[in-house]
């Protein structure tokens, strides 16, 4: 099973634990105002390669990815189910630590096929990073062009299957850096058991580049840049409605 490849980075450092080795698949059903990586949108586009091929580029460089592994972005990894179950089958075999960094988006309940083959997946996957965009359906809607509810169906079918899960949220100005937005996903996000760390992003306006070279408009031209400050106070209030949120949960379950 191929997979059309964007790119590897063979030195991340903020895609999961540690040292990774990053895959960046093709295709992508949304589309973000604020997506830096608009070459990944179309699927059948780049180089054709083989889940054999990568394990041979990882193994090369290993030594660098003791305490990391691999992950799978994109675009969107998902789109790519039956290349990611082989390429993840074969790195668990040598002990490779996994990661998907997904939108959730590609999630059908209703589709069995799909979903066994995501129980395999996941059975092979260490860790999820889900990037969620907004939780209120019509902002999401806004911000990506589709709705929110398969990624938050997605949440809580990994929050069943005890999966641990970082989630990434990018502050974006007019867009989801509004303080009632966040206090919002800290409330949302409080009862997933699944969540073990929260990584908040901040906008930037690096990816035009990309656009003007594409011939693409770039939806967020007068759009600052969000400083690291802001960001962090951005995580302070989604922390806060996380740490509400579980206080009226455990109120509620007090006999």
């Amino acid at each position: 099973m191929d997979a059309y490849l964007h790119s590897i980075e063979s030195f991340g450092t903020v895609d999961g634990p540690g040292v990774r080795f990053v895959v960046f698949l093709q295709g992508c059903p949304l589309r973000c105002q604020y997506c830096h990586n608009p070459d990944t949108w179309k699927i059948e586009t780049g180089k054709r390669v083989s889940a054999q091929e990568i394990l041979d580029q990882y193994e090369k460089q290993k030594m660098y990815y003791r305490n990391g592994g691999i992950t799978v972005t994109g675009g969107e990894p998902l789109l790519q189910i039956d290349f990611l179950l082989e390429l993840f089958q074969k790195a668990k075999k040598k002990n490779i630590h996994t990661c998907i960094d997904t939108s959730g988006i590609t999630y059908r309940d209703e589709d069995t096929v799909y979903c066994q083959k995501l129980d395999l997946l996941l059975s092979e996957t260490d860790l999820i990073l889900l990037d969620i965009k907004h939780v209120d359906d019509a902002q999401h809607k806004v911000i990506t062009g589709q709705g929110n509810q398969q990624i938050l169906k997605f949440l809580n079918y990994l929050n069943q299957k005890e999966k641990l899960v970082w989630i990434r949220h990018v502050v974006v100005p007019d867009l989801t850096q509004d303080e009632q937005a966040l206090y919002q996903m800290g409330l949302f996000l409080a009862p997933f058991d699944c969540i073990k760390a929260l990584d908040i992003l901040p906008y930037h306006s690096m990816g035009k580049i990309k656009y003007q070279q594409m011939g693409l408009v770039y939806p967020l031209e007068n759009t600052s840049d969000v400083s690291i400050e802001e960001a962090i106070e951005a995580k302070k209030i989604i922390l806060q409605g996380i740490k509400d949120g579980r206080k009226a949960q455990s109120l509620l379950s007090t006999p």
